[in-house]
């Protein structure tokens, strides 16, 4: 069975950077994503950010699109979100994901790691 742990979460001023690490048992070529839940929005999972498994292809919400970027080290079984120009509205806690989408679209990808295995999720808190 598969388990992820996130790190690497804290609190960081308006304009600053983090890095976030989700390390995963057995992660193999499966995709890999990264969600988010704002506060007070209970059930709402935000896709954030999406890496295939071979790391060719990649996705981005419009909202982090240039300012985030995922990658993956497979030496390590470890996927990272690198978080730059931090905004008030990037506080949430975020999620990794790992799935097996059925194809390479962007629908595709989403689905399956909204329905695949997540992690206990990483509180971000961007102070302005």
């Amino acid at each position: 069975q598969v388990q992820l742990v996130e790190s690497g979460g804290g609190l960081v001023q308006a304009g600053g950077s983090l890095r976030l690490s989700c390390a995963a048992s057995g992660l193999g070529n499966s995709a890999m994503g990264w969600f988010r839940q704002a506060p007070g929005k209970e059930r709402e999972f935000i896709f954030v950010a999406a890496i295939s498994g071979i790391g060719t292809i990649t996705y981005y919400a419009d909202s982090v699109k240039g300012r985030f970027t995922i990658s993956r080290d497979y030496a390590k079984n470890t996927v990272y979100l690198q978080m730059d120009s931090l905004k008030s509205e990037d506080t949430a806690v975020y999620y990794c994901a790992r799935a097996a989408p059925s194809c390479s679209a962007y629908g595709c990808f989403e689905a399956a790691l909204r329905a695949g295995s997540w992690g206990q999720g990483t509180q971000v808190t961007v102070s302005s």
